[in-house]
């Protein structure tokens, strides 16, 4: 990088992509100015927590508390980015403030996919949701949770631990298009043990009420809740990026090194990153970190640094089981069992799939996550 002139980064996005990504600019050797910018009031925090530890009464409330930041970064929090200018190298922010850059971090995430505009739908993003849903559930309501995926299926979890009378709304079988038809049996069985009651059903409405809101099933069921929680996916962040040339909507694309142009990275839940299966999203919090760190380093050291070599990891707790997994999501047909076996109990399994490719699970199994990734690329 020239020494001609001060440098000057600034990354958009306190998450834990932008904060890897400003820690990974210092370690990568940018010793220039360098800003973070970020949506929320908070420090950044870990989203994972949110729909576990921290939704459980008497749970953890320091459970989604990071480390503080190392990278010296001028921090400018609860300020929002509206608007790029890719010509000028200047970001702009709802207060007024015009941020010049050299180098750029785009690391906006995403935001809860709604079904609604009914404040009656309640999502879980960030902290500040957790902890209203945390309160709510205090009083220990009927709950009506929508959406079968990993985050659906935490959230009522957490829901029924803390008391809550718990309704899962599921396209299909609950988690099946995540995991595959083994791991969601598992799940879901645990799920019915525990006490949730499933529906599954093509599509419904939310219809609110003071205190109350209920939904409107195709088949013309009506579930009613005091409480009513979606989790049907997000939407990238990319909005502001309209008229900067980069992207015209949905998630950004960007090179195996995480750039979209030379000088700007794209990390997180808005980028799409080069996979054997084509140009993918994932937004998983271990592939949020890889590819900050990644992107961190082309920005600094341009095509000597490595581009990105990654194996998706995903984990999730719910319903008393816990499971880890090293490789690309979902798992058709059954596994081979390392250890265990079915019946129940702790188990370490892999698949071989059809592409060459392996995964490797942990299902209540301790095992270091390297040792599962040796286990993924031996079933290759």
């Amino acid at each position: 990088m020239s020494t001609a002139a001060p440098e000057r980064a600034v990354v958009v996005g306190n998450g834990i992509a932008g904060l890897t990504a400003a820690d990974s600019l210092r370690e990568a050797g940018f010793d220039g100015e360098l800003t973070v910018v970020g949506d929320e009031p908070h420090p950044a925090y870990s989203r994972p927590a949110l729909s576990k530890a921290l939704l459980l009464d008497g749970g953890d409330l320091s459970s989604h508390e990071l480390a503080p930041a190392g990278h010296g970064a001028t921090e400018l929090l609860g300020v929002r980015a509206t608007r790029l200018d890719t010509d000028r190298r200047l970001v702009s922010l709802d207060d007024g403030t015009e941020l010049p850059y050299d180098r750029l971090v785009l690391a906006t995430g995403s935001r809860a996919r709604r079904l609604s505009g009914l404040p009656d739908e309640l999502t879980l993003r960030g902290l500040d949701d957790a902890l209203s849903l945390r309160a709510r559930l205090a009083a220990r309501p009927s709950v009506v949770v929508i959406g079968g995926g990993p985050l659906g299926m935490e959230i009522a979890s957490g829901c029924l631990a803390s008391g809550c009378r718990v309704t899962l709304v599921s396209q299909g079988l609950p988690l099946i298009a995540q995991l595959g038809p083994y791991l969601a049996g598992v799940f879901v069985k645990a799920a019915l043990d525990a006490g949730l009651t499933v529906v599954e059903t093509a599509s419904g409405q939310i219809e609110g009420f003071p205190g109350s809101a209920r939904v409107v099933l195709d088949e013309g069921a009506v579930l009613e809740a005091e409480v009513l929680v979606s989790a049907v996916g997000d939407v990238p962040n990319t909005e502001w990026l309209a008229g900067s040339g980069l992207v015209a909507e949905g998630p950004l694309p960007v090179d195996s090194r995480g750039l979209v142009r030379p000088g700007i990275a794209a990390v997180g839940d808005l980028a799409a990153f080069p996979t054997p299966f084509g140009l993918r999203r994932l937004p998983f919090w271990s592939s949020a970190i890889e590819q900050a760190k990644t992107a961190a380093r082309a920005l600094v050291r341009g095509e000597e640094a490595p581009p990105l070599a990654f194996e998706p990891y995903f984990w999730t707790e719910q319903f008393g089981l816990t499971l880890k997994a090293v490789g690309h999501l979902p798992l058709p047909g059954e596994p081979e069992y390392v250890d265990g076996g079915p019946g129940g109990g702790p188990a370490l399994l892999r698949w071989s799939r059809e592409d060459g490719t392996g995964v490797a699970a942990a299902l209540d199994y301790r095992i270091p996550i390297p040792r599962l990734r040796r286990l993924a690329r031996a079933a290759a």
